[in-house]
């Protein structure tokens, strides 16, 4: 992912956040997400991501149709030796064609490159669908979980691991 992508990759999530957590989480927070300020979030965090953190983009037909994002764990609990997956997003109309197979394949390829024996994310409690995904690529919930405030909600969370081998 490059600054150029930031555009792209911030529709990207906008669109899959409204598609996801529609009834998840309160409607007027999604309704009320805005393509031009997560784009300002994506140039942010991609000028301070440091240099363990990993962001891709998956394209079709010059298009991003996908983004991923990892980094050191942020969770105090775990092993040293963690990633955490930080984000994965596809818009909807590419869900179940592959890419997101395709992006937490690479991602976890590159979080064992960087030594990591282990992979964790957080997966909001009620998201059958991606825990489904996750679950298929060899996640299994971990025990912990934790409340997420959105638009002024609690929105439970569960974490899922995975080891990664060479």
């Amino acid at each position: 992912m490059t600054e150029a992508d930031c555009e792209a990759v911030a529709a990207v999530r906008v669109r899959g956040w409204q598609y996801a957590y529609a009834g998840l989480m309160p409607q007027a927070h999604l309704d009320a997400m805005s393509v031009t300020e997560e784009t300002d979030r994506r140039r942010a965090h991609l000028a301070g991501a440091g240099p363990r953190v990993v962001n891709l983009v998956a394209e079709r037909a010059g298009s991003v149709v996908g983004w991923g994002c990892l980094g050191p764990c942020r969770d105090q609990d775990v092993p040293d030796g963690t990633a955490e997956l930080y984000a994965l997003y596809v818009r909807p109309e590419h869900l179940s064609t592959g890419v997101g197979r395709s992006l937490l394949g690479e991602l976890a390829s590159r979080a064992t490159d960087d030594g990591c024996r282990r992979m964790v994310l957080w997966v909001v409690e009620r998201n059958e669908r991606a825990r489904r995904f996750y679950g298929r690529a060899g996640f299994t919930a971990d025990g912990a979980a934790e409340p997420y405030e959105v638009g002024g909600a609690s929105v439970p969370e569960v974490r899922y691991a995975r080891r990664l081998s060479p």
